[in-house]
C-alpha cells in the first residue's frame, strides 16, 4: 500500500505526542477513555483483537465468529496487517510476549 501522509499534520502529531508521554497502563485508560467514546474504544479495541486473531493464523470465519467483525472488514484490516505501513506488525513484536506472560516481566 502507498503510505498517504495528508492526514499528518500539527493535531495529529501533538495526539502521538501525548500518546507517548503515557507511562502506565491506568494512565493510558485513562487519556483513552478522556479522549475517546465508548464505541470508538470499543472498535479499536475489536480491530487489535482482529489483528492478533489473524496473525495467530485463524480463518476470517473463526475470527468472525468469535468478536463479532464482518469478514469484510476482517480483509480490510488483513490487507493493513500484509501490506501497510508496519506499524501492526511493530506492536505485535512488542506486545506478544507481554500478553503471553499475562503483562508480567
Amino acid at each position: 500500500m502507498t503510505l498517504d501522509r495528508s492526514w499528518r499534520n500539527r493535531e495529529t502529531t501533538e495526539l502521538f505526542t501525548a500518546m507517548l508521554s503515557l507511562k502506565t497502563l491506568d494512565e493510558a485508560e485513562l487519556f483513552f477513555r478522556d479522549l475517546c467514546t465508548l464505541k470508538e474504544l470499543s472498535d479499536m479495541s475489536q480491530r487489535w483483537a482482529v489483528v492478533r486473531q489473524l496473525d495467530r493464523g485463524l480463518s476470517y470465519r473463526e475470527i468472525s465468529a468469535v468478536t463479532g467483525v464482518a469478514t469484510a472488514t476482517i480483509t480490510r484490516i488483513n490487507q493493513w496487517l500484509r501490506h501497510g505501513t508496519g506499524g501492526y506488525r511493530l506492536a505485535l513484536s512488542r506486545c506478544e510476549p507481554e500478553a503471553e506472560s499475562g503483562g508480567k516481566p
